[in-house]
């Protein structure tokens, strides 16, 4: 564990690690340089929880291109922002996106400058907060993502299993904190914990904390953090209905709250994270099986099985809309029901 004299020793290598090796990112500035646009920085955090920097990189390049300015974004539907964000998983952070953004576009479209002020706006919670506030603003605050939470952990040797042990990593987080440079150093970490100090295989030859981390004087640094045993997610299962008629297919919108809440999808059974679907077509039709489509959610694994129906005329019961199947990639459709839809046009003949 770093000695509270070693602190200033710590931050300086490892700000001098940065200089050298940081990442090229489209959202970031460069070590040393002024902060970059706080509308980046904002939008890519959030974009980059529980996301890969590979993953999201063409999504924050589509976004910045099609709403250069928070108010941009602002204006924009909330259909439009969803369908944007499909593919990136987490549903609600695009509604919270969009109204973070009309907040802030009241407010003139200036993000404010401190971490306090910041958790104030729609959506942003502690990490994100902290975030925005030092790589933009260059506060002094304390950044922990999950890489950063494997270097502090390793740092530390912290023993205590998550998520029990994140006030004690925290705590320790803010001992290396320093107070110049806060936004290049919070990159720092997240760096060295993406490139250097890996969950597995971690290159401690060419760590420039090695000098300081408990874990490696211990001789095992991949034990760090120490984690829960993985309880099983349980198994549910669900039916969707294609139901197509003269070259469109008839697609829902999710309700607000619950999995994949606000988006278009196509209609279902019922099935949650809870509970399996009612296993019940919307109507009377001559449904032909079209096979199925496995999906692994935070809370459960869905096995989601597939029918078709041609409706000669008419709606099926309740609200949407017919969407032409040949523009069916323009609906921004989530993960599990683009999968669905490549599944049943592939299975048609």
């Amino acid at each position: 564990m770093p000695d509270e004299a070693d602190t200033d020793d710590l931050a300086a290598a490892l700000l001098a690690w940065y200089d050298r090796h940081a990442r090229d990112l489209p959202w970031r500035a460069g070590p040393g340089a002024p902060p970059p646009d706080p509308y980046r920085v904002w939008l890519s955090e959030v974009m980059l929880q529980q996301t890969t920097v590979a993953a999201v990189k063409g999504y924050f390049a589509a976004f910045i291109t099609r709403w250069p300015r928070v108010e941009d974004l602002a204006a924009a539907s909330p259909d439009e922002v969803m369908a944007a964000w499909a593919g990136l998983g987490y549903y609600a952070r695009a509604r919270n996106l969009h109204a973070c953004a009309q907040a802030v576009a009241a407010q003139g479209g200036r993000f404010p400058g401190t971490e306090a002020e910041l958790r104030a706006l729609p959506g942003l919670g502690a990490y994100t907060a902290a975030a925005v506030a030092a790589i933009a603003f260059g506060e002094r605050a304390v950044v922990v993502d999950a890489n950063v939470e494997r270097v502090v952990a390793r740092l530390n040797a912290i023993a205590e299993p998550l998520p029990a042990a994140r006030p004690a990593i925290r705590a320790a987080a803010d001992r290396i904190t320093p107070a110049l440079r806060a936004g290049d150093f919070a990159q720092a970490m997240m760096d060295l914990g993406a490139t250097v100090c890996t969950s597995r295989n971690p290159r401690c030859l060419l760590c420039p904390l090695a000098a300081w981390c408990a874990a490696r004087a211990h001789g095992a640094p991949e034990r760090f953090p120490v984690k829960p045993p993985r309880k099983a997610r349980p198994a549910r299962r669900g039916q969707a209905f294609w139901i197509e008629r003269a070259g469109a297919v008839w697609l829902v919108t999710r309700a607000a709250r619950g999995m994949l809440g606000g988006m278009r999808a196509l209609p279902d059974d019922g099935w949650t994270a809870r509970a399996d679907g009612a296993a019940v077509p919307p109507f009377a039709a001559d449904w032909q099986p079209r096979g199925a489509v496995t999906h692994a959610f935070t809370h459960c694994d869905l096995t989601l099985s597939l029918w078709s129906a041609d409706l000669p005329s008419g709606n099926p019961p309740g609200e949407g809309m017919w969407w032409p199947v040949a523009q069916l990639g323009e609906a921004g459709l989530p993960t599990l029901f683009a999968r669905a839809a490549e599944r049943v046009l592939g299975d048609c003949p």
